[in-house]
């Protein structure tokens, strides 16, 4: 026979006193019990690899749209990436390796389709509603756990929202570098946990990298076009970049005692961003296809705004956005209301499904 562990006494063997426990938790907004075998984190991070947003992360653009080569990092591979490094790290301090991983593979279910592309174009429709509105993903991520994502039960009942922990949500709220939008959630403003600070970090390690090697890929710069002195810095291919970057994150953060880069790292890992940022980001052929990924999402906004009855399958979907039994009624007279769930629901889709609502709204049917 083999024995069954209880996760407090692996916790204690293997954490360190500043890991975030799971027996210490802050608990869930619906109380659960507690079975000790599975850690509550554990079950946060169960929980959101089985939900359809999860799954919908493979056909969400990371940063090349409609990528000819199927090697080019999605969504989904970027979010598997950006746990394993933050797991190499968690597990190097003796932090809570079950928080990480459900941190990061939650972090991006907010994101809209095509990338930060979809994410503006969110923000600018809704800032034009009312300057007081935007849109941004980590938040976004949040609401997903915490109020859309379906749950079928039993003779046909639906629960929405994931019931994460305190911990897993407050990592999610967090993980992005711009804070303008998180003085809305208060405590939810910056990573709580050393769990937290690793997924954010790690975050910026992994897209810094993928995006520079998916960049290499598909033959928009090449290797000599690299900074010097960023080479000599962090290396001069893929693993060894992530390798230099990963053990210093290490080394200087069991010296500081929170979740840090030493100076000349981090400078080089900054060098190495604005590099993207002017040769890929801004300057490179697939940013000529953003400008028709915004003139499609808009497209789907205005016409969701001017006819919610578009959306009925998701409406149907997700009644619990409504306060009426008649939603359709109800979004008509409730411009707030009608923007934030046309934002819910352009958010939930994967590139390939807003191509299609697109084509089905401006496309005329013929009937022969």
């Amino acid at each position: 026979m083999l024995p069954i562990t209880n996760y407090r006494d692996r916790e204690g063997r293997l954490l360190s006193q500043g890991a975030a426990f799971g027996i210490a938790s802050n608990g869930r907004v619906l109380p659960e019990s507690d079975d000790g075998i599975r850690s509550p984190f554990q079950k946060d991070r169960d929980r959101i690899i089985h939900s359809r947003a999860f799954r919908r992360l493979q056909y969400k653009t990371q940063v090349f749209m409609a990528p000819k080569g199927d090697e080019i990092r999605t969504r989904l591979t970027h979010t598997l990436e950006v746990a394993q490094l933050s797991r190499s790290v968690s597990d190097a301090l003796g932090l809570n390796e079950d928080l990480v991983e459900a941190i990061a593979l939650g972090h991006d279910l907010g994101h809209a389709p095509f990338g930060h592309t979809g994410e503006a174009v969110l923000d600018l429709k809704l800032k034009n509603i009312d300057p007081g509105l935007g849109f941004e993903h980590a938040l976004q991520s949040l609401r997903v756990v915490d109020t859309l994502e379906r749950r079928e039960r039993e003779h046909g009942d639906v629960l929405f929202g994931l019931n994460l922990t305190y911990e897993t949500r407050n990592g999610i709220a967090s993980h992005s570098k711009g804070l303008e939008e998180m003085s809305k959630l208060e405590d939810m403003q910056s990573p709580q946990t050393l769990e937290g600070q690793i997924v954010r970090l790690c975050d910026r390690v992994a897209y810094v990298n993928h995006d520079l090697d998916d960049a290499m890929h598909a033959g928009i710069i090449d290797v000599s076009d690299v900074p010097p002195l960023t080479v000599e810095v962090l290396g001069s291919f893929y693993s060894q970049r992530l390798d230099t970057m990963v053990l210093d994150i290490i080394r200087s953060s069991s010296i500081a005692g929170q979740i840090v880069m030493s100076r000349p790292i981090q400078s080089a890992m900054d060098d190495l961003m604005l590099f993207l940022k002017d040769r890929v980001y801004m300057h490179s052929e697939p940013k000529r296809e953003e400008g028709k990924a915004c003139d499609l999402l808009s497209r789907i906004f205005d016409f969701c705004m001017e006819d919610v009855r578009r959306m009925e399958p998701y409406l149907e979907e997700h009644p619990m956005t409504c306060a009426s039994s008649d939603p359709i009624s109800l979004l008509h007279g409730d411009l707030y209301g009608t923007a934030r769930i046309v934002t819910d629901y352009i958010a939930s889709m994967t590139d390939r499904m807003a191509l299609k609502v697109a084509t089905d709204l401006v496309i005329p049917h013929i009937y022969v």
